[in-house]
């Protein structure tokens, strides 16, 4: 019964720092969305921008330009996307990760209660047999003052 205490003590430590890894995931997913979401206000800017300025006429050579950068953002969109991605399922990783370290820490506490009723009833039962021997005791000892000596 000692152990346990201790076990616990380092499982909620193991528990406390998968929530910190969950917290550095969350951050790291919430970064990788805000970045997906200004590359796209930046691709929707960009193109606002320049189709305004197509309706005034553009060289071919400056219609390249825009059709290649728009291409190169969007590979950069599309690679966003993947991290992303990845950021999502590391932080549903880490989540699963902590919810099994919070489970053990339930368990291990549950055993420890568990422990600890079973040395409660076992004392329980020690007292109340202790309490039967002496009152068994006292009634026979009643019983022979009670018998007249001859």
């Amino acid at each position: 019964m000692a152990s346990l205490p201790t076990l616990l003590a380092h499982e909620e430590r193991r528990r406390d720092d998968e929530a910190a890894l969950l917290h550095r995931a969350q951050q790291a997913a919430e970064r990788a969305h805000e970045q997906a979401r200004r590359l796209h206000a930046y691709r929707t800017e960009y193109q606002g921008r320049w189709s305004g300025q197509f309706r005034h006429g553009a060289t071919i050579e400056i219609l390249h330009c825009w059709r290649s950068f728009m291409q190169r953002l969007d590979q950069a969109i599309a690679q966003q996307a993947r991290q992303v991605e990845m950021a999502e399922a590391r932080l549903a990783q880490a989540r699963a990760v902590l919810l099994a370290q919070e489970q053990r820490c339930a368990a291990v506490r549950r055993l420890i209660e568990r422990r600890a009723a079973e040395l409660r009833r076992g004392a329980q039962q020690r007292d109340r047999k202790h309490s039967d021997e002496i009152a068994q005791r006292l009634h026979w000892q009643r019983q022979a003052a009670a018998v007249p000596q001859p």
